[in-house]
C-alpha cells in the first residue's frame, strides 16, 4: 500500500540516516575483525568475508527501513540492536577459544529474540536472531547443526514470550529452550548413526546452563531500559496501573479528563492492535496525554460541572494560551514524575501543530478587520512521528468531538470521524508517519466501531411499580 508522504523538514532525517550508516559500518568492520580473527587464511578470504558480512547488514538495514522505520528514526535504538549482534559474536569467539568439543552450545542465544521481542516485536526478534547465528556460523566446527538447533531453540524461546510481561513466562521459556536443544541434538544424533556415547553427558549439562542463562534477560531488561531509553510491556502495564500517583492526581484534581483518557485508552488500543502497533505503549500514552490539564482543570469542558465556563470572560488569545500550555504543563509533570520519555511522546503530540480552531474562530468574528494570524492559537508540537502516538492523535480529537454530538445514530458517529480524521490529514498531521493508506481505514473502522458501542441506544426500562 502507498504510503503517506513524509513532510518537508528533511535535515534531521538525513543527519539520523548518515549516523546509522556510520553505525553499520563500523559494525561491519568489528563483526569482520571477530570473524576472521586468528585466521590463517589470506586476504582473499578475509575479502570475501568482508562481502559476506556486508550483504547481511545490507539485508538488515533493508529489513528495518521496509518493516520497522521507526528502529532507524532513533540512532540509540539502531546502535542497541547492532550491539547486540556484535556482544554475541563476541562472545562466540571468546568461548570457542576454550579447547573443549561442543562448549559452544552453553552461549544463550535464545536471550536475542528474548530481549529483542521485549522491546519490539516477534519479527524483529526472529530476524536479528537469524543473522547473528548466521554469522556466527563461520566460527563454529558444524555451522549446519549449529544454525539449525539455536534458530529452532530461538524460535521456542520467541512462541512461548506470548505474555513477556509475566515474571513466571521467563522461567517456562527457559525450560523450552532447554528442552528444544536436547530434542535436536538428540534427533541430529540419531540421523548421524546413534546416540552419542563419550561426552554426551557433558553435553546436555551445557544444554542446561544455556537455558539457565536465559533468565539474565530480565535484569538485562531492565539494564536496557534505563541506558538506552527502551520500554518493556512490564514497565507500560505498572505505569498503566490506576493507583500511579499522576494517574491518581488526574483522577481526583481532573476528573473529567481522566474519563476521558480512559476512553481515549480503550478506543486506542484497539485500533493499535488491528494494525499491527504497540498495544501497551499506545494505552499508557492515552493514559497520560493531557496530565497537564490537572494545572488548570476547571478551563476544560469536561471538568466544568456547574455549566459556568471561565473561558466567558476571557479574551480568545489568553483561553487558547491556557488550552495550549496543557501540552507543555503535562511534559514538565511528566518528567517530574520521572515518566518515560516513549509515555512523554505522546504528551507532546497528541495535539501536533493544530490550531486550537473553537478560539481562533471566536477572535476571528469579534476581529473581523485583523490579519489571519494563526500563530497565538496553533499548538507547538511536534506532530505524531510513530503509528502509536498517531493513534493517540485520532482518538484524543475523535473522542472529545463525539461528546458533542446531539444524536448519536450509526451514520452521525461515521460521518465524525470521516470528518475529524480527514481534517488531519488535510492538516498534514499524519506526515511524519509510516501510517498506510489502509491502516488509516482500519482505525476508522475500529473508532466507529468502538463510538457506536459507547453510545448505543439502550431500552428504556418501565419503572418499578
Amino acid at each position: 500500500m502507498e504510503q503517506i508522504i513524509p513532510g518537508d523538514n528533511d535535515f534531521p532525517k538525513v543527519k539520523k540516516t548518515l549516523l546509522d550508516i556510520l553505525f553499520f559500518i563500523l559494525s561491519i568492520a568489528t563483526v569482520v575483525v571477530i570473524l576472521t580473527r586468528g585466521s590463517e587464511d589470506g586476504r582473499l578470504s578475509v575479502f570475501g568475508t568482508t562481502m559476506v558480512v556486508t550483504f547481511c547488514y545490507t539485508v538488515l538495514y533493508l529489513f528495518l527501513l521496509h518493516f520497522r522505520q521507526e528502529v532507524l528514526q532513533v540512532n540509540r535504538k539502531t546502535f542497541f540492536i547492532l550491539l547486540a549482534i556484535i556482544t554475541f559474536l563476541l562472545i562466540t569467539r571468546l568461548v570457542l577459544n576454550i579447547k573443549q568439543e561442543n562448549i559452544i552450545f552453553i552461549v544463550p542465544f535464545a536471550v536475542i529474540p528474548v530481549i529483542i521481542r521485549t522491546f519490539y516485536d516477534s519479527r524483529l526478534a526472529l530476524f536479528i536472531l537469524l543473522i547473528t547465528i548466521m554469522l556466527a556460523g563461520f566460527m563454529v566446527p558444524e555451522p549446519f547443526e549449529f544454525i539449525l538447533m539455536n534458530f529452532l531453540s530461538g524460535m521456542m524461546a520467541i512462541f512461548t514470550l506470548t505474555n513477556n510481561f509475566r515474571k513466571s513466562r521467563l522461567f517456562f521459556t527457559s525450560l523450552m529452550v532447554i528442552v528444544s536443544y536436547a530434542v535436536i541434538y538428540l534427533g541430529m544424533n540419531m540421523i548421524k548413526g546413534g546416540v552419542p556415547e563419550s561426552n554426551g553427558f557433558f553435553d546436555y549439562l551445557l544444554f542446561a546452563g544455556n537455558g539457565l542463562l536465559v533468565l539474565i534477560s530480565f535484569p538485562l531488561i531492565f539494564l536496557f531500559e534505563q541506558k538506552f531509553l527502551l520500554i518493556s510491556d512490564t514497565t507500560l502495564l505498572m505505569l498503566a496501573d490506576p493507583n500511579q500517583p499522576l494517574l491518581r492526581k488526574l483522577a481526583v484534581e481532573a476528573p473529567g479528563s481522566y474519563q476521558h483518557s480512559l476512553q481515549v485508552a480503550n478506543i486506542a488500543e484497539e485500533a493499535a492492535r488491528v494494525i499491527g502497533a504497540n498495544m501497551h505503549l499506545t494505552r499508557t500514552g492515552a493514559l497520560y496525554h493531557d496530565i497537564g490539564k490537572v494545572a488548570n482543570p476547571s478551563y476544560y469542558i469536561e471538568n466544568i460541572a456547574d455549566g459556568v465556563s471561565p473561558h466567558e470572560k476571557l479574551d480568545p488569545r489568553d483561553s487558547a494560551k491556557v488550552i495550549i500550555n496543557h501540552v507543555r504543563q503535562g511534559v514538565v509533570l511528566a518528567k517530574n514524575y520521572k515518566i518515560p520519555v516513549q509515555v512523554i511522546d505522546f504528551i507532546r503530540t497528541h495535539h501536533g501543530t493544530s490550531v486550537a480552531y473553537f478560539f481562533y474562530k471566536k477572535h476571528v468574528d469579534q476581529n473581523p478587520g485583523e490579519k489571519d494570524n494563526t500563530k497565538a492559537f496553533t499548538y507547538p508540537g511536534p506532530k505524531p512521528f510513530s503509528k502509536e502516538t498517531a493513534i493517540v492523535m485520532m482518538a484524543d480529537a475523535v473522542e472529545a468531538s463525539s461528546r458533542s454530538l446531539e444524536k448519536y445514530t450509526e451514520e452521525g458517529i461515521s460521518e465524525l470521524v470521516e470528518r475529524i480524521m480527514y481534517l488531519q490529514e488535510q492538516d498534514g498531521q499524519y506526515s511524519d508517519v509510516p501510517l498506510t493508506y489502509k491502516d488509516i481505514s482500519d482505525i476508522k473502522s475500529v473508532f466507529k466501531k468502538r463510538l457506536q458501542n459507547i453510545y448505543h441506544v439502550r431500552v428504556a426500562y418501565p419503572d418499578r411499580i
